[in-house]
Formats: C-alpha cells, sequence, structure tokens
C-alpha cells in the first residue's frame, strides 16, 4: 500500500470512529438550556432568605443618593419565588414596599405599595421594562431567574473574575420584555453569574450588571455582596450592598401577601 493510500485509511478511519461523537454533539443552543438548567439546580433548595440592602443612586455626574431597604424571599416550588423589599429611609420613601412573584412561565404578578398615596399600584407587565425607584434596575431585572423565561446559545468559554466562565445569550420569551438578549457570564464551578450585558430593543448595549465578593452560605449557596449596574446610555449607575444574609428563617406564604403590604413593616 502506498503512503497516500495509508494516509486515506487513516483519514476514514478516523473519520468514521469520530462521527457517532459529532452525531451526539449539542447544538449551541442545546448547550446554552443544559447550562441553564445546571445553574438553577444548583442553588436549590435555599428554602427562605432575609437580608439588609442599601441601595446607591448615582447620576452621570457622579452625584448619589442612598436608599436602605430590607428585603426577604421565598423559594417556591414549581414556580418562581416570592420576594418582599420595604424601603426604611430616606424619610420621603419610607414605607414603600415593593411585592413580586416570579412565574416560570407567563407574566410576573408585581404591586407597589406607595405610603403618601396610601394605595398599592399594581405593575402592568407591559410597564416591566421600567426603572424600579428611579434605579437602574428594571422591575424585570428584580424578577427570579427562571429557567423556561428564556431561550439560550453558548456562545464561547471566556476566562472571568470566577475563573473560567461559560458565556451564554438569553433570549426573553415574553414580548413585554425591555431586551431582545441579556449576554450572560457563568463560572463553570458553582454557576454564579459574574456580569451581564443587556441589550435594548433596537438591540444596542443598555446596561451591564456585574456581580462582586460572593459568599458561601449553608455550604452551597453563594450570594454577592455587591451588584452594580452601570447604564452606557444614561451615564447612571446603581450600587446593591448587602449585608446580614440569613436562610431558612420559617417565612411561609403568608409572609408574602398583596392584601397585608400596606403593614409591611
Amino acid at each position: 500500500m502506498t503512503l497516500l493510500n495509508k494516509s486515506l485509511k487513516s483519514i476514514l478511519i478516523a473519520g468514521l470512529v469520530a462521527s457517532p461523537i459529532i452525531a451526539a454533539a449539542e447544538t449551541a443552543e442545546e448547550k446554552g438550556m443544559r447550562i441553564a438548567v445546571e445553574a438553577k439546580a444548583s442553588d436549590k433548595g435555599w428554602q427562605d432568605m432575609q437580608a439588609n440592602m442599601n441601595m446607591i443612586l448615582r447620576n452621570k455626574l457622579g452625584q448619589e443618593s442612598i436608599r436602605e431597604i430590607r428585603m426577604k424571599s421565598l423559594e417556591v416550588e414549581g414556580d418562581g419565588d416570592k420576594s418582599l423589599s420595604v424601603f426604611d429611609k430616606p424619610r420621603d420613601v419610607k414605607g414603600t414596599a415593593f411585592l413580586s412573584f416570579s412565574h416560570a412561565i407567563g407574566a410576573d404578578d408585581q404591586w407597589l405599595y406607595l405610603p403618601k398615596l396610601k394605595r398599592v399600584k399594581r405593575i402592568a407587565s407591559r410597564n416591566k421594562s421600567g426603572p424600579f425607584m428611579g434605579s437602574e434596575f428594571s422591575y424585570e431585572d428584580l424578577s427570579s431567574f427562571e429557567v423556561e423565561k428564556y431561550t439560550y446559545k453558548f456562545i464561547k468559554d471566556e476566562a472571568c473574575e470566577g475563573g473560567t466562565c461559560y458565556v451564554v445569550e438569553q433570549y426573553p420569551v415574553d414580548k413585554n420584555s425591555g431586551y431582545t438578549r441579556r449576554v450572560v457570564w457563568l463560572d463553570q464551578e458553582e454557576y454564579r453569574p459574574w456580569k451581564i450585558d443587556f441589550y435594548d430593543r433596537k438591540d444596542s448595549p443598555l446596561k451591564t450588571l456585574t456581580y462582586h465578593d460572593y459568599q458561601e452560605y449553608k455550604a452551597k449557596h453563594w450570594r454577592p455582596d455587591l451588584m452594580k449596574m452601570i447604564n452606557h446610555q444614561s451615564g447612571k449607575s446603581t450600587d446593591l450592598t448587602y449585608g446580614s444574609y440569613t436562610f431558612q428563617t420559617g417565612l411561609s406564604d403568608s409572609d408574602f401577601n398583596k392584601n397585608t403590604l400596606k403593614r409591611a413593616r
């Protein structure tokens, strides 16, 4: 057998051996979905959580205002999570309360209690892209991550603050979303998000959210001490700093009731 024929035979054998692997390989969409499912599963079981939060609003000139907030969350089996945030300071927003029922499928249910008006305002799904209390976070951003809310596409592996990250595009299913897509960096060890780039309805860069100073709780659940959202179009930014995390404190559905939102303390 000539050297050329031997080379051709080697190529054919290599191709036959590799072909089942190629046939079984994930598509970019399948891999993106698998990563999302694994990320959600990695944090399952936290049950409920309470924390204190400072919201630092910063305009394009760098001038700041600070709001103090208490928050609590409830993990819901088979659906999105519930959360309640109550503003303590400054005086002009004291007593304002925000209640959110996230859903895996369909629009989230969200309400805002405004003490000056003494009424509960329901946030319409078409307004979910609006700013939350003057911050660079929208009402949509405050919803819990649920796999069914997006379709996915794996882009690449890339070095990040958490080591090596999966870079995945997420496309909102909800037609009322303020975004065409989100590009998310998740570390491959713990599936923690480190950065999210948001693109507006014209597919132009809108905002970037970064996560900092992760701490581990209950030997499984990772939470950041700092989240920084920068709006590239307005020049404004919002920092969220967290402290006093506690888990599994016995919260239940009765602690997340829109009928008692006015009395949230």
